[in-house]
């Protein structure tokens, strides 16, 4: 049976996730219902994407009884709201990143989905891709000795890039956080660098900017070699181990993507139907605990660069 999804929010990064779900099997994924706080945005998302139904509240969307996990592409200040609704109404929820906007509100999210006993996860796209995997193998069979450095960076659009750092030296927290970075005149940080330090003298170093355009590739350092993810290294389709260049093709889609290589986003809906096909109520891929832990990382990067939410 199709894992049945409804759709939160008629933005583009829904679109990219629907037109992402369509280049997998229908009897596999399938979405049902969309809904968006203007009933006609919607209602257009929904003609466009041939979804059966349309709504003008999430409240509606909640209480579909044909939908069985829900996709959240709203705005972050929205999130943990969206999110609680649809596990009040038992449905799995998989919501945009970040989670929540910081630490205390990623763990009322958390014990509130483990109360209800439903799947919660954090939409990192990019542990769930395929470059990453195999990454993931190159770590766990040491080629590169003892990684000692994680080095990455992410321009021109703001995002965060401590997420690298956590797969290769998570889940625990680092040791030491030091950050400095540029706000504009509206409080928000338009160039951020960032030295993590984690035990056994490991390191991290990662930047953003809004204003140029960085490299956006990164770097995994052992002391037997290296490992260079390219560019777009948050959704990779290519890595350079020692040893050799692994490619990995995205699908192609039916329509065009509003970000890059969005066909990825089909690997986080399929570790989704997985973890659902197996009972899990988290995945192991980006686990509660590391959604905690980058909570809680992100908050102090901010508080050190001073961006500061009305949510703190």
């Amino acid at each position: 049976m199709a894992t049945r999804w409804g759709i939160a929010s008629a933005g583009k990064i829904s679109h990219d996730f629907v037109t992402a779900l369509n280049t997998l099997p229908s009897e596999e994924h399938r979405v049902v219902a969309v809904a968006a706080q203007q009933l006609d945005r919607a209602q257009t998302f929904a003609t466009e994407h041939n979804i059966p139904s349309a709504y003008g509240s999430y409240e509606e969307l909640a209480k579909d009884p044909e939908v069985e996990v829900v996709y959240i592409g709203a705005i972050n200040t929205l999130h943990l709201d969206i999110s609680k609704l649809m596990l009040s109404n038992g449905k799995h929820v998989l919501c945009e990143k970040p989670l929540t906007v910081n630490l205390k509100q990623t763990k009322e999210l958390i014990n509130f989905a483990k109360e209800k006993q439903l799947f919660l996860m954090e939409a990192v796209w990019s542990r769930c891709f395929p470059a990453y995997e195999a990454l993931k193998k190159e770590l766990e069979a040491a080629t590169l000795g003892e990684v000692l450095q994680v080095i990455a960076s992410f321009g021109v659009v703001i995002e965060d890039v401590d997420r690298l750092a956590q797969f290769v030296f998570g889940p625990s927290l680092p040791e030491s956080v030091v950050a400095q970075g540029e706000l504009n005149e509206n409080g928000v940080d338009t160039s951020t660098s960032i030295t993590l330090k984690y035990k056994g003298g490991k390191t991290a170093t990662v930047c953003t900017h809004s204003r140029v355009k960085l490299p956006n590739e990164a770097f995994i350092v052992g002391t037997k070699g290296t490992i260079k993810i390219l560019e777009p290294f948050w959704c990779p389709t290519s890595i350079i181990t020692p040893e050799k260049t692994q490619e990995f093709i995205l699908p192609t889609a039916s329509k065009p993507f509003n970000f890059n290589n969005s066909a990825g986003l089909r690997y986080e809906a399929m570790e989704v139907r997985r973890c659902l096909k197996q009972g899990l109520l988290e995945s192991p891929k980006i686990s509660h605990e590391e959604s905690l832990a980058l909570a809680q990382l992100e908050d102090e990067i901010r508080s050190q660069l001073g961006v500061r939410y009305d949510q703190d």
